[in-house]
């Protein structure tokens, strides 16, 4: 007789040591994935990326029809560079209660389980679907959920409730912040410094243009909804890097600045984004141009990722709510690829094994206990589509 806790735990340690940080590939993970759903008869489709190196997977066990339960997850982890870890961050390491390795918390720990209970769901006569969708670049804008979702509408695939395995503790999450992701990048006219007049500093510019983000804080700060559930709970601007300039006595042709904002509300997005074009466009750029015609200022949109929305009706909530015995819901501020299946019109949750503050550190971990009431939960999801 198998064991689904030690099971998991094994199977955990194999997607661990594959290295599917966002900036490489995670085609060899997805395949390993796509290859014990379809031995267990799921029907499994993968969807390659533009450039070819990565992929999403989409399956189904159960009946081919509309609606069903589909559990979610990303594949790619973030970086573990310059982080201090104790041991190899690629290699499992069990001590204690805690299992130890890049992406067991965020969020292989939840996809290991979800393929353990797979086993189970095959055997089931299920009356409803059930999905698995593992994803590529979360970390980095939800890229790879945006492509789902834009494949799934093409198809006509909608299932009717959603479960995002993200850390939480195994709380149930009916809302979180969006998050919008930008680069913009400073072109001025580089010169000698002893001569600043005679140059445009891109860097500069970068940092009037962050100074007008961080005057729109206070702003923010005033619009956060009476009402409103989030922590904190207004929209957030973070400032992520700032890069530009040469050598000290150059005059800095060229800026970038990272920055991300975190909406509680779409029409605070939107304040933003005015604020900081107007800025733009009518203070920096002429300023720039005055000195230097072919001075610019572009801005890239890594992501722009809407939050989970609480709804009055949700089902996925309701349901995980009753299967784990909790008493109401909570909203985060991390933001996760469940707002885009909300879009599409699921009904969705967010309830997954492990913590955040324990994701995206050295020596990042889950606690056996987290993947045990995960399994359980999962047990129970697939007994309802029964």
């Amino acid at each position: 007789m198998t064991d689904p806790l030690r099971d998991t735990v094994d199977l955990l340690g194999r997607l661990i040591a594959y290295p599917t940080v966002s900036s490489d590939s995670n085609l060899d993970m997805i395949a390993d994935l796509a290859g014990r759903l379809a031995d267990l008869g799921a029907r499994v489709e993968t969807f390659a990326s533009p450039d070819g190196d990565k992929a999403n997977l989409f399956a189904t066990l159960g009946p081919d029809k509309p609606g069903g339960l589909m559990l979610s997850g990303h594949t790619d982890v973030v970086p573990v560079a310059d982080q201090d870890w104790s041991s190899d961050p690629f290699a499992l390491r069990e001590s204690g209660d805690r299992l130890y390795g890049r992406g067991t918390c965020d969020m292989k720990g939840f996809i290991a389980a979800a393929l353990v209970a797979a086993r189970d769901y095959a055997a089931l006569p299920l009356r409803r679907p059930i999905h698995f969708a593992f994803t590529h670049d979360e970390e980095v804008g939800c890229l790879g959920a945006r492509a789902l979702v834009a494949e799934l509408r093409a198809r006509g695939i909608r299932p009717a409730m959603a479960v995002v395995g993200e850390p939480t503790g195994m709380q149930v999450v009916e809302g979180h912040k969006g998050c919008c992701e930008y680069t913009v990048r400073f072109t001025g006219l580089e010169g000698h410094g002893s001569a600043p007049n005679r140059g445009v500093n891109a860097a500069e510019y970068a940092v009037r243009y962050i100074a007008r983000l961080m005057e729109l804080r206070s702003d923010l700060m005033l619009r956060a909804p009476h009402d409103s559930r989030f922590e904190p709970p207004w929209t957030t601007i973070n400032i992520g890097r700032i890069a530009g300039g040469a050598a000290h006595n150059v005059i800095a042709g060229k800026a970038e600045v990272d920055w991300e904002m975190r909406p509680v509300q779409a029409a605070d997005a939107d304040f933003i984004k005015a604020e900081i074009r107007d800025c733009v466009e009518s203070d920096l750029l002429p300023a720039m141009r005055a000195i230097h015609p072919g001075a610019d200022v572009q801005t890239q949109v890594i992501g722009e990722v809407p939050g989970l929305e609480p709804m009055p009706d949700n089902a996925a909530r309701d349901l995980v709510a009753t299967l784990t015995g909790a008493n109401g819901a909570d909203t985060v501020p991390f933001g996760t690829e469940a707002g885009l299946f909300q879009q599409m019109g699921m009904s969705v949750v967010v309830c997954g094994p492990g913590h955040i503050d324990q994701a995206h550190k050295p020596d990042e971990h889950v606690a056996l206990d987290q993947i045990a009431r995960c399994l359980d939960l999962l047990d129970r999801l697939g007994k309802s589509c029964i």
